[in-house]
């Protein structure tokens, strides 16, 4: 439940369009509701002005079912992550608009149509085993209702071909990196542009890589100022947070200012 649902629920008990004891039936679902082996937050998209999120890897199936069907009576737009094809079989068997995304693991349910912001979100990848990552980076931004222009395998083993696209990066208004293996690429990217610059390292590498530790340590210690870091194969969370950068610039609100030339994100 969202503050437009919000708003239209309200207005329709104004107008005398649904009774008093027919909106008590709705609120009284909030903040949450309780399934048992879930807590379903309703106020989430009021708090986060961002849809709702389901994390599916460590659950059963048939709880992810009950958890987005409490929140589809809501009328969200729900987006599902780490979702294998076991998840999306039992998805499909509900009968609700899906789209599924099997390389960035990703399922979508969508109930109505999202605003979608003018600032450009531009995701690049370092090689082409960064992909999966980067697109569950750049789903989840256009999910939350940015406008996302991709840019991939442009690494520093060629850096000639990140230098042949300057104009997509002068477009963006927030950049997302994904790279693997040496994990150098943000850093290459940072020096490049004047807006914030979002990090995610990759598993993607031989041993010495220890599963994207090397890349994560080489992305916190960037000598480029504005990048931030987020966590292994994250790019979720990387895509969330550039829509909320996104989405402030969009409304005008400056970050709070800080002392720190460079902000690194758990």
């Amino acid at each position: 439940m969202d503050r437009n649902y919000l708003r239209g629920l309200l207005k329709s008990l104004k107008n005398n369009e649904i009774s008093i004891e027919e909106t008590i039936e709705v609120l009284k679902k909030l903040p949450f509701e309780d399934l048992g082996y879930a807590r379903v937050d309703h106020h989430r998209s009021i708090r986060k002005s961002h849809p709702e999120v389901v994390y599916c890897e460590g659950k059963e199936p048939e709880q992810i079912k009950g958890i987005v069907e409490a929140l589809t009576r809501s009328g969200e737009n729900i987006l599902l992550t780490r979702a294998g094809e076991e998840v999306y079989a039992v998805m499909e068997s509900t009968g609700l608009p899906l789209d599924y995304y099997p390389s960035a693991r990703l399922i979508v349910v969508r109930q109505r149509v999202m605003n979608v912001t003018c600032g450009c979100i531009l995701v690049i990848t370092a090689g082409t085993a960064d992909i999966p990552v980067a697109e569950e980076a750049a789903l989840t931004a256009e999910f939350m209702g940015n406008r996302v222009e991709r840019l991939y395998d442009v690494g520093v083993a060629g850096v000639h071909r990140l230098l042949t696209y300057q104009d997509m990066l002068d477009k963006a208004r927030v950049i997302i990196v994904v790279a693997g293996m040496d994990g150098v690429l943000p850093s290459v990217v940072g020096g490049l542009v004047d807006k914030p610059v979002i990090a995610v390292p990759t598993s993607v590498g031989y041993g010495a890589s220890f599963g994207g530790l090397a890349a994560l340590l080489t992305m916190l210690n960037s000598c480029a100022s504005g990048v931030g870091v987020v966590n292994i194969d994250n790019g979720f969370g990387a895509g969330y947070l550039a829509s909320t950068i996104n989405r402030q610039a969009e409304a005008g609100i400056e970050p709070a200012p800080s002392t720190e030339q460079q902000t690194k994100l758990e």
